[in-house]
């Protein structure tokens, strides 16, 4: 995993949840899913695991998941 591809510490009481992602196979990637993730509301951090196809959000509390759909989709990958 690459430094780019991880944001902040999450903060107390943080939930974290794995999604799925198709298409990660860089660090471009990891930097692009993290940026779209981090800017939706209540994101505290993300973290990629390129290998596992997966990245990890942590946010004070639980997300649409529309709204992940949306930015990973709009970054250009595929929630799986």
């Amino acid at each position: 995993m690459s430094a780019a591809a991880v944001s902040p510490a999450p903060s107390a009481g943080a939930t974290t949840v794995a999604y799925g992602v198709a298409g990660m196979s860089c660090g471009h990637c990891s930097a692009a899913v993290t940026e779209a993730l981090t800017a939706l509301p209540g994101v505290s951090a993300v973290e990629i695991d390129l290998a596992g196809k997966r990245a990890m959000v942590s946010s004070a509390a639980a997300l649409d998941i529309a709204a992940v759909r949306d930015a990973v989709e709009g970054a250009g990958y595929q929630l799986i």
